[in-house]
This record gives structure tokens, C-alpha cells and sequence, in this order.
């Protein structure tokens, strides 16, 4: 049973929402009973979640009864990637159904999106489209992406609605920039502190405080496609009290620790902002307890826009289906890192979540470890919709595998990160959702992992001589895969290191 808190109410917000929601009422609700052929779509997205915290899936410290519901629901992907695991990148590839190597998207960099959206694709189709929450990242020039309506809120931004809202909320406060730098957080460290101020104020409860007006507000007599993107668990680390304290107290996991690392190399935790470092001792567990003690808060949360959004649905006589997915993950410690851009399932693995009302002829509790990425939401909710996806797409539509069809959706999927934080950090990987090869671009490092035996990539197989065939196998993958490429990563017969990796490259015309 979702429990569905009260909402806080302030005259800004009541004037944001006002404005947001003109464009989407109607006079004349759906008559009781009337069928309606487009069911409503509801997009979850979080910030930066590991696809390994949720509690259904065995994590020893997270709980998420309420994304573990619509995981029974519906189907759960538990091999879900990023194919290019930072937000900017990874967001377009959501946008657009389009793999990084197709877009020259490959990473931390944008230019403008000239290709059709699925949110466009969907208010083509007569959906009202509305993003609540943390913008999708794009430059000015790619306008709403195809979101009629947009109310933002963000932690490191001052002057959007979110902002505003907390200053009159709270004007002891200075607004979240103030709190932020007040508690000494920024938005990529691992620092973590308890919410200061009232948790209804929160910016996980008032993407979800704004995110049920919008389902309110909406005319029954158009299909809703609605994005509730919040910040969490992305730092800053600030989640409520209750959550943090109880984090602290927990028996907590230690980040994985892979037998390639040199760990004497790597300089211990401290303020420094790096991305690789050796996390550990009560810095480590406050910084657990921050990013746990987000994603609890967020699952508690939810269950309230949840609950309202199925009785929306069922109001207007239509079906509804909600997806539950990240832009990319954190490597929190694992191996020695901190943040994401790493090849490592801590940063490209995502939760990835499809459930549906059961007129639309879900398999429930559907496991999959078939390889999956953000590019397959758009073909999947535009199959769902009824609307013909894009020519040129790279995703693949799920709903033959929700509907529980034995289907090959990819033999193999290909991420990738530009140089981010460091040289060294540029790679390219392969999986199957069983095995990962990764190469690194700088220098021609290689790993291989057994996901199934190792999933959390602690033993590298690639001096393993009884590994050698796999090995030459995948190389030759990617070989294949990266023949062609701007940047001169492969010939076609051979991988060759040290080639310039920028973050945008130049795509063929028309594409």
C-alpha cells in the first residue's frame, strides 16, 4: 500500500503551477467507462542511480518497496546500461533513440538535437507532454525538447521555480544555492549532510509535489506523457535526517575492489573533488548513507504521484504504463572512483523498470538479463502509444519481451565515454549482458568480466589463459564496431590506442 503524504502548499507555487498546467485542462471530462486507446505514460527518472539499489534485487543496505512493486508489476531489466554514462550525453541519447556513435554525442558535451524527440513525437501524436523536475540537460538551441510544458527545479541552479519556491517557502534559507554552500556540499562531491529545513521542502518532494498538481490539473480527455526527473541521488548528498541517521547506523557494503587496482597509487579521501580516490573510514560511510539514504527517500516518495497517476488513468477509461530508469550510475567507491564516465557497472548500469496496467497484456514480474539502454525507452513508448517510431533509430521497442515473448532484443551493446575527468578515463566497452570487455583508448588497457560469476567485477580475466579465445572474440567486436570511427580507433583489423577522443564528433550528413 503506497502511503500519499500531504502536500505542501505555497502561493508560488500555486502561481507556477497555474501557468504550467493552462494548456492542459479541458471543460468536459471522459464520460465512466469510455475506452481510451493511448494509455497515459509516466517517466521516473532519477540521477545518477546505481541499477544495483534496489532492494528486489538483494542490495544489502537500500530499501524501495515501492519501485519493487512496479518491478512485480511489470518487468524488470536488470542488465540495463548507459551507453555513455554522463548526464549530458546520456540524456540525448534518451531524447533521441540514438546511440552515441550515431548523434557524435560520446561525451561531456552537447549540441543542439536537429532529430525528432520522442516527447515531440508524442505531442505530434495529440500527448500532452510535461517534464517536472531536472531539466534534460540540452543546450538553448534544442529548445523543450518537445515538452509543452516544463516546471524545473534543480540544486544547482538559482532562479528556477524550484528555487523561487523554496525562497518563499523558507526565506531563512537564501535559497538552495545557499543551503547547498551553508552545509559545504557541491554538486559532484561526496561530502554528505542531513536536509537542513522541512522535509516537505525538500527537492525530492517538490518534484513530486508538483509532479501530482500536473496529474490534477491534466484534461482526462488527452493522453498525459509526464517526466518527473528529480535530482537524487545525485550530490549534493543531502537526504532527510530520518534517512541519513538511519544510513549511518546501517551495516553498509565496501565498494568493490577489483585485482587490477593499484590501490597504493591512489591518494586517500579528503576534501579534494577527484574522481579517483581511496574511499574509506567514516568519510566512505557518510557518503553511503547521503546516496542511500536519497534513493529511500525518493522510493517513499514516489508511491504518492504513483497511486495518483493510476487512478488518473483509470478515471478517463485509459490505460496507463510507467518507466523507471537513470541517465547513468556512481561508481561510489568501487575500485577506487568516485562520480561516473567509468565503464564500470556501478556507473554505466542503470534501473530500468517497465509496468503497465494489466489491459495492455504485461508479463508481471518479468526478469530480463538481456542488454538494455536508455536509446530503447523511446521505440518502447511510442509502440505503446500507438505512433510510429523515427527511421533512424537505434533503440529497440521492448514490448514483445513484456508481453513475455522469448525474444533476442541485442546480441551485444557498445558504451562509451570521450575523455571527462582525466585521459585515462576515456573508454569503450562491450556486453552481453553475461560477459564485459572494456578497452581503454589511451593507453590499450583491456578487462574482461564474467558478469554472472563476478558481478561486481572484482577478478579480471584477461590474463586468464583459458579466457584467451573469449577475449580475441570481443576484441574483434569492437574491431568491427569502431572501423570507421572519425577519431581512427580501429583500422578494421586492429584496435590502436592513443588517437584524440574529443567529446563531439562530426556525424555523416543527413544522419
Amino acid at each position: 500500500m503506497f502511503s500519499i503524504p500531504k502536500l505542501p502548499t505555497t502561493s508560488l507555487t500555486s502561481a507556477i503551477l497555474l501557468c504550467a498546467t493552462a494548456s492542459l485542462r479541458a471543460a468536459n471530462p471522459v464520460a465512466a467507462g469510455q475506452s481510451v486507446s493511448k494509455p497515459d505514460l509516466l517517466l521516473i527518472m532519477p540521477d545518477q542511480m546505481r541499477g544495483d539499489c534496489l532492494s528486489i534485487l538483494g542490495h544489502p543496505a537500500v530499501h524501495t518497496p515501492n519501485l519493487d512493486q512496479l518491478a512485480r508489476q511489470g518487468a524488470l531489466f536488470y542488465r540495463a546500461y548507459c551507453t555513455v554514462p554522463s548526464c549530458i550525453a546520456a540524456r540525448s541519447a534518451l531524447l533521441t533513440g540514438r546511440f552515441p556513435q550515431s548523434t557524435g554525442v560520446v561525451g561531456f558535451a552537447a549540441k543542439p538535437i536537429t532529430v525528432p524527440t520522442f516527447p515531440e513525437v508524442l505531442d505530434a501524436a495529440g500527448y500532452a507532454t510535461v517534464l517536472v523536475g531536472r531539466n534534460m540537460h540540452q543546450v538553448a538551441a534544442s529548445k523543450t525538447c518537445g515538452y509543452q510544458q516544463q516546471v524545473l527545479g534543480s540544486t544547482y541552479l538559482g532562479g528556477d521555480a524550484y528555487d523561487l519556491d523554496l525562497q518563499q517557502s523558507a526565506p531563512e534559507s537564501g535559497g538552495i544555492l545557499k543551503v547547498v554552500r551553508q552545509l559545504r556540499l557541491n554538486c559532484n562531491g561526496w561530502r554528505a549532510k542531513p536536509w537542513p529545513l522541512a522535509d516537505d521542502l525538500h527537492p525530492t518532494a517538490w518534484v513530486v509535489s508538483q509532479s501530482r498538481k500536473i496529474v490534477a490539473a491534466a484534461a482526462l480527455t488527452r493522453p498525459l506523457f509526464l517526466t518527473a526527473s528529480f535530482y537524487a541521488p545525485h550530490p549534493p548528498l543531502f537526504p532527510p535526517a530520518k534517512y541519513f541517521d538511519a544510513y549511518l547506523k546501517a551495516d553498509l557494503p565496501k565498494p568493490a575492489q577489483g585485482d587490477w587496482v593499484k590501490w597504493d597509487e591512489l591518494s586517500p579521501m579528503g576534501d579534494r573533488q577527484g574522481h579517483r580516490v581511496r574511499m574509506e573510514g567514516e568519510t566512505l560511510r557518510a557518503a553511503q548513507a547521503g546516496y542511500f539514504g536519497l534513493i529511500e527517500h525518493l522510493d517513499q516518495q514516489i508511491g504518492a504521484l504513483v497511486e495518483d497517476f493510476k487512478a488518473r488513468s483509470e478515471k478517463a477509461g485509459r490505460s496507463w504504463v510507467i518507466v523507471v530508469t537513470s541517465d547513468h550510475g556512481e561508481m561510489l567507491g568501487d575500485h577506487g572512483y568516485f562520480r561516473k564516465c567509468e565503464p564500470f557497472e556501478g556507473s554505466t548500469r542503470i534501473p530500468f523498470i517497465v509496468a503497465a496496467s494489466p489491459g495492455l497484456g504485461f508479463k508481471p514480474s518479468c526478469r530480463s538479463s538481456q542488454p538494455v539502454c536508455l536509446e530503447d525507452v523511446m521505440p518502447t513508448l511510442l509502440e505503446l502509444a500507438g505512433t510510429p517510431s523515427p527511421a533512424r533509430i537505434d533503440g529497440v521497442s521492448l514490448v514483445p519481451v513484456l508481453r513475455g515473448e522469448d525474444r533476442v532484443i541485442r546480441k551485444w551493446l557498445h558504451m562509451e565515454h570521450a575523455t571527462c575527468y582525466s585521459r585515462q578515463q576515456a573508454f569503450h566497452a562491450l556486453t552481453d549482458g553475461h560477459y564485459k570487455y572494456i578497452w581503454r583508448p589511451f593507453d590499450g588497457t583491456e578487462h574482461l568480466f564474467d558478469l554472472d560469476a563476478d558481478p561486481r567485477e572484482e577478478r579480471d580475466l584477461v590474463m586468464v589463459t583459458a579466457q584467451g579465445k573469449t577475449l580475441k572474440s570481443w576484441r574483434a567486436r569492437l574491431v568491427q564496431r569502431l572501423a570507421g570511427r572519425p577519431e581512427g580507433f580501429s583500422d578494421g583489423a586492429q584496435l590502436i590506442p592513443g588517437r584524440p577522443y574529443p567529446a563531439l564528433h562530426e556525424t555523416p550528413s543527413g544522419t
